[in-house]
This record gives C-alpha cells, structure tokens and sequence, in this order.
C-alpha cells in the first residue's frame, strides 16, 4: 500500500513540474511561414466548345440503288476512299452512247472537211459552184459543232457515272449512313445526303471573351491577340489540357453579351477530340512581378473581410486585414495589399490564436 502511495505521489509532482515548466515557457507553439514571392501570370476559364475543321455532307448526285457500302460507321477513312457504289449500269450505257455519237461525229467531220478541200480545189476551175463552196464551208462548221456537243455530252455521261462511286473527299470520321444498302436514291434531279464526314485533322476551339479584357490588353500593349498561345482542359481539367493558338478574333462586339467571339487552332493528331464537345479554355490576362502569395487555407474571413495573423519579431500575434486576388497554383492566394513577403504569418491553428497573443512561431519544414 505504502508503495502505490509513493507512486502516485511522485506522479503528482511530474505533472505539476510540468504544468509550471509550461506556464514559465509561457508562448503557444504555432506554425509560421513567409508568403512567396514570384512573378506570376493570371488566367481566367471561358466556357467554349470544339468544332471540327470542316462538316462535308456526302452526298448521292445520281438515281439508282446503293448497290455496297465499304466503310464503318464511326471509323476513320482516307481521302479518295470509296465509300458507297450507286448501280452504275445506266450510267455505263450512257457513256457507251455518248461514245459512240462522238464517234459518229467525227467521221461526219472528217467527210465534210475532206469535202471542203476538194471544193476548193474544184472552184479554182468552175468545176462547181460558189454556193456549193459555202455549202461545205457550212457543214465543216456544223460538223465542228457537232463535234464539240458530242464530247460535252459525253464529258456529261462520265461525270454522272463517276457520281456512283461515291469517294471521301478528305482525311476524316464517317457518320451514320442515311440510306442502307439496296435503297434506291433519287439524286440526280436534287442530290440527296448519304451521310457526313468530318474532317478533324485540324480542330477548333470556339469562346467568347468580354470587351473589357480586350481593352486591358489593349493597355498592356497587345493589340493583337492574333497566335497567342492559350490552354483549354476537358474532363475537369483534371486528365486532358491541351495548348491551341489563336487565330481568329471577331472583328465586332456583341452588343447583347459585350463579348468578342475567339477561336483558337489546334492539331488532333490522335484523334481523340470530337466536334461538339464542351471545353474550358485557360487565357491569361494579367502579368504580376514580384507577387505576394499565402496559403489560401491560412487566410481567415470575418464580418470586415479577409485577414491572417502576422507574428512579429518578439512573438506577438497581431490580426492584420489584408486584400485578396485570384488562386495561383490551386493552393496559393494573391495578396495586393496588407502583407509584406517579410511578414510571417499564421499558416495553421487560426482558432487557437488571438490578437496581441504571445506565441512560439515554429517555421514550416
């Protein structure tokens, strides 16, 4: 018993040693840093959107049934590809017929020249007439104008026959086909859509920007903002960030939104984006040198606004309001007035420290 006495007697004193070694020591431990200093560049997000370089309607100029489809709907195809055959054994015919007329109407000239010449041979000894002379004359004219309709028509045939096969005029993503195979089309009289291609090589990013940016540009010396490079995010911005520069800046203000449409160009070389999709475009707008910067999460917010805690040189914790501007690097805040990068300032334990209070500042590992 005696035992377990001394024991919690010399317990006892442990821990009022402590209390008073606590007490003499006095100050609260709490964690202290320096804001950082750096030049920085400030953005904004703009919502916008993708859009391919070029949405080709492909489309059926002749009648007849689709006869075969060679391609995926949704897969990729190369320029010149073929893509439907329309039945082309009219059109064949045609070509035949037109062949054969121009066939016929060369032979017709070639009587009616050598006809000519023998005239002109013949006129020299009144063998025949003047008006047998003009007569030949005439029909070499008429014979060359022949000649000239039998190959347009025939120009005109191959031209249609070539119309049933139907080929990709560009590198790109085929669409949904509008007709099955054996659907009889009539294109000829008005051409119909078979489907769509979307030539995506080469994308574009569409957004809006407000006049007031434009002109603080203006200010800052940029007149242009013609190949300024800028950054756009899907998904969050948290998996896929893309660079894309611009190329196009709208020449008027939309007086119902004060904005100015923006476009930027970009490569899809993988292939990856796809027209119509929603993307948040990163631009910047501002230059800061020399920027004061804190842990967002160490700023406090009361009924007077932001402020931090600012521990000086003799450990005193003073409440110091200070001005706010954007995030930078998702975890830092600029600071445009009230603290200078010599100040250290309270980094944790807001709710542990008050004004005028006497702290231990431990810096941050």
């Amino acid at each position: 018993m005696k035992n377990i006495l001394f024991v919690a007697a010399l317990l006892c004193i442990a821990a009022c040693q402590k209390n008073v070694e606590r007490t003499s020591s006095g100050a609260l431990p709490v964690e202290v840093a320096l804001p950082v200093v750096k030049d920085i560049t400030l953005t904004r997000e703009y919502p916008g959107y993708l859009d391919a370089d070029a949405t080709i309607s492909i489309m059926g100029r002749v009648n007849g049934s689709i006869i075969k489809r060679n391609f995926t709907e949704g897969g990729r195809v190369r320029k010149g590809e073929r893509l439907f055959v329309i039945e082309p054994t009219l059109y064949e015919n045609a070509v035949k017929q037109a062949e054969a007329a121009l066939q016929t109407a060369r032979s017709s000239l070639e009587y009616a020249n050598s006809n000519y010449e023998r005239m002109k041979i013949a006129i020299n000894s009144n063998a025949v007439s003047q008006i047998e002379l003009l007569q030949a004359k005439s029909n070499v004219e008429s014979g060359n104008a022949a000649v000239e309709n039998a190959e347009a028509a025939l120009k005109t045939a191959r031209t249609k026959l070539s119309y049933c096969y139907v080929t990709a005029p560009e590198n790109g993503i085929i669409g949904l086909r509008n007709y099955p195979v054996g659907a009889y089309i009539q294109g000829e009289m008005s051409p119909v859509e078979l489907c769509k291609l979307y030539k995506d090589d080469i994308m574009y990013a569409y957004f809006d920007i407000s006049d007031r940016q434009w002109l603080n540009k203006i200010r800052r010396g940029e007149e242009t903002m013609d190949q300024s490079r800028i950054t756009f995010t899907m998904g969050g911005g948290k998996y896929f960030t893309w660079d894309a520069v611009i190329d196009y800046l709208a020449p008027d203000v939309n007086l119902g939104t004060g904005t100015l449409t923006v476009r930027a160009q970009l490569k899809n070389s993988g292939g990856f984006l796809k027209p119509g999709s929603y993307i948040s475009v990163v631009l910047p707008y501002d230059e800061i040198k020399n920027a004061v910067l804190v842990n967002d999460a160490s700023i406090g917010t009361d009924q007077l606004g932001k402020f931090v805690y600012v521990v000086d040189s003799t450990g005193q914790v003073e409440y110091r309001r200070i001005e706010t501007g954007a995030i930078v690097d998702d975890t830092l805040r600029l600071v445009t007035s009230g603290l200078t990068p010599t100040d250290r300032y309270v980094t944790k334990a807001l709710l542990k420290v008050r004004n005028g209070m006497q702290v231990t500042p431990m810096t941050e590992p």
